[in-house]
């Protein structure tokens, strides 16, 4: 729905949910109900409201996010996680595996 509303709808909100499944943040297991949508590019910075700048996170790891300043980024359907620099200095990009296990 691009810039109408920050707000994500409730039809936009059970896409993430189905393709999430819970909160994307790396290792973390809580289920989608618990869970808030985050602008992946921020809503202040321009970011669209929509499933491809969209992704679920917890109330504990949304915080994360912007305190710490992760970038997360949209490759095939799937979030990845980059962490600042004080997290991790060669910023190795992430996923959860919880609710998405990659195939083998």
């Amino acid at each position: 729905i691009g810039r109408t509303t920050r707000v994500f709808p409730p039809h936009i909100r059970k896409a993430i949910i189905a393709r999430d499944q819970g909160c994307a943040f790396p290792d973390c297991t809580i289920p989608a109900p618990w869970c808030e949508a985050h602008h992946i590019t921020y809503w202040s910075n321009g970011g669209t409201t929509g499933t491809d700048n969209g992704t679920l996170l917890c109330t504990h790891h949304h915080n994360v996010i912007h305190k710490e300043h992760w970038t997360i980024t949209l490759e095939t359907g799937v979030p990845w996680f980059k962490p600042p620099p004080h997290v991790d200095p060669r910023q190795t990009p992430r996923r959860n595996h919880h609710f998405r296990p990659t195939r083998t």
